[in-house]
């Protein structure tokens, strides 16, 4: 059993006795009780927070209560010492063989371990990129895609049925802009002279090729026809086209979407109106004249009667608008009619990956999908800040297709996908992450990707070198070098890490650990290269040989799960 999940069940057990015995209340809540490695090894194997988040609810102080507990946690077979520290973090040491018995559990559930059923196969829809369907993907959305990618997947390996969607934007001024742009670029594709790109249109090279589909498609029909006769068909040649290649970009970088979701299917199915007229049945809309804007002069500011959402009762800043003077939806509105269309098609609950200037968005879409569901909590947006694009310190030039941005396809030609992936997962999500090409592809400690890649490649290698049945069968109670006790801590954390990752909708977190992993076991490998006693394969020694291959094969595993869950290669060769 894993050491984590035992002291859980033990500290349960622990709690119903003094619950038992009128120490502790009967209704107290341990719900937040968490055993975890310690910031710092030198502290133990284990820290408990017990006494300090049960305390308050006991109504005693936090040291005395973990006193108590710590006198009970002393009687556990194979604890050596319980420590107390500070105000009464509760420190633990075991006696090594618990660490060292939890590899034979890593090499009979292969890359499956810490694979878990948390999730229940409840549903859970995960939205990201979601872009306009403008222009080709550039580099800031891979950020967004491998965040909702890896969150994604994190939620699969925990036992959720989810969903992958894109929501294309493809309704609104912007697609007609477009199209515009593109049968612009038809008439230059039948010889026409264009001139200098108008303002306002969309100036990147690569609608010429959309402009010349067009014209091999439908000859000369658009040349001279009015507008009103080409816009429509048009702007849907152009979006399919758009989003044909945004799939081969999500493609290359290893993403296959299970669904992909209209806006202008869900505004012309009338889900809008039904939408709205669901919002207005339960009360949460009303017409009325909103204030205006912070930061508006009063003569800039017409006071206008219109359709509102009660925005503000659910902790949004201000009611939101519902329709425009012209009596079409407004954006908020369709989002309002797209989340209640995923709401209805999975149950809930929701997570939407969105840029940062999107964040004004966060409130709003809450208190929707909460006046929707009449449930807090059914939808979390995960915010991306910026990408900045350096090459040796340098920012990096704009794509000259593109026009104004380095795509996505420009990054994975220059790095690869899993080198994106990985790095895009290096930093909180509302950190700003600097994504430097020179230092992303060399190969040292400094360059993450290659460092945990690189550790799973030298742990196959020894594997290699000592022979496929190596790692057969040992006495694990062998291993109890500082070195290899950080390893096995680090393995048998795996489990918990999972999990708590994906509550916490935080795949970065799995980076995180592979990185550690990875500097633990490169750090016991070069410990065996200056003491030789350290080595991984000793020919005095048979036994201590194959804890040792058995300590290097769960590592390989537990590397190879965690790069798994983020779809990246383990590579065996490098």
């Amino acid at each position: 059993m894993n050491i984590f999940r035992f002291f859980e069940d033990e500290f349960k057990s622990i709690i119903d006795q003094m619950k038992s015995a009128g120490n502790l209340p009967a209704d107290l809540d341990t719900s937040r009780v968490v055993f975890e490695l310690p910031r710092d090894a030198s502290h133990g194997d284990l820290a408990c927070n017990a006494a300090m988040v049960l305390a308050k609810s006991v109504g005693v102080k936090p040291r005395d209560l973990a006193e108590a507990i710590s006198a009970k946690i002393s009687e556990i077979a194979d604890v050596t010492s319980v420590d107390i520290a500070g105000p009464g973090f509760i420190n633990i040491r075991v006696e090594p063989r618990l660490w060292a018995n939890e590899v034979d559990d890593i090499i009979a559930a292969g890359t499956d371990y810490g694979r878990n059923g948390s999730g229940a196969g409840q549903p859970v829809n995960v939205e990201y990129v979601s872009a306009n369907p403008t222009g080709p993907l550039h580099a800031a959305h891979a950020r967004g895609a491998v965040l909702g990618d890896a969150m994604a997947g994190l939620l699969d390996f925990c036992g959720w049925n989810v969903t992958r969607e894109y929501y294309i934007n493809d309704a609104g001024a912007q697609v007609d802009t477009l199209a515009r742009s593109a049968h612009l670029r038809y008439c230059e594709a039948l010889g026409r002279k264009i001139g200098e790109i108008p303002a306002g249109l969309y100036p990147g090279s690569y609608l010429v090729e959309v402009g010349e589909k067009l014209a091999a498609e439908h000859g000369e029909t658009f040349l001279d026809a009015d507008e009103a006769d080409w816009l429509e068909p048009v702007r849907s040649f152009t979006i399919d086209a758009m989003m044909d290649g945004v799939r081969q970009d999500l493609r290359a970088l290893g993403i296959s979407m299970d669904r992909f979701s209209s806006e202008r299917a869900l505004v012309d199915s009338g889900s809008v109106a039904a939408a709205i007229e669901r919002l207005t049945n339960e009360g949460h809309v009303y017409r009325g004249i909103l204030e205006p804007p912070k930061g508006k002069e009063p003569e800039d500011w017409e006071p206008r009667e219109q359709l509102l959402f009660r925005a503000s009762e659910f902790g949004d800043d201000t009611d939101r608008p519902l329709q425009k003077s012209d009596g079409s939806w407004t954006y908020f509105a369709s989002d309002v009619a797209y989340h209640m269309d995923k709401l209805d098609r999975t149950g809930g609950p929701l997570i939407n990956i969105f840029g940062v200037d999107h964040g004004g968005y966060v409130k709003r879409m809450n208190a929707a999908v909460e006046a929707l569901t009449g449930r807090k909590g059914m939808l979390d947006i995960r915010l991306c800040q910026l990408v900045n694009l350096m090459d040796n310190g340098r920012p990096v030039k704009m794509s000259k297709r593109a026009g104004t941005f380095v795509t996505v396809r420009d990054v994975i030609d220059s790095v690869g996908a899993d080198v994106i992936r990985f790095i895009m997962l290096t930093r909180r999500s509302e950190q700003t992450l600097d994504f430097d090409f020179a230092r992303v592809t060399e190969q040292s400690r400094d360059n993450p990707v290659f460092y945990v890649q690189y550790a799973h490649a030298r742990a196959c290698s020894v594997l290699r070198q000592a022979g496929e049945d190596a790692a057969g069968e040992a006495a694990m109670d062998r291993l109890d070098h500082p070195a290899e006790m950080e390893v096995l801590r680090q393995l048998a954390s795996w489990p918990k890490l999972v999990i708590s990752a994906a509550n916490a909708h935080e795949p970065h977190r799995i980076a995180f650990f592979l990185m550690d992993l990875a500097a633990s076991f490169h750090a016991l490998w070069t410990a065996g290269r200056e003491a030789p006693e350290l080595r991984f394969i000793r020919e005095d020694d048979a036994a201590l040989t194959a804890a040792r291959l058995r300590l290097v094969k769960a590592t390989a595993l537990v590397i190879r799960s965690g790069l798994g869950v983020l779809a990246i290669e383990a590579r065996e060769e490098m």
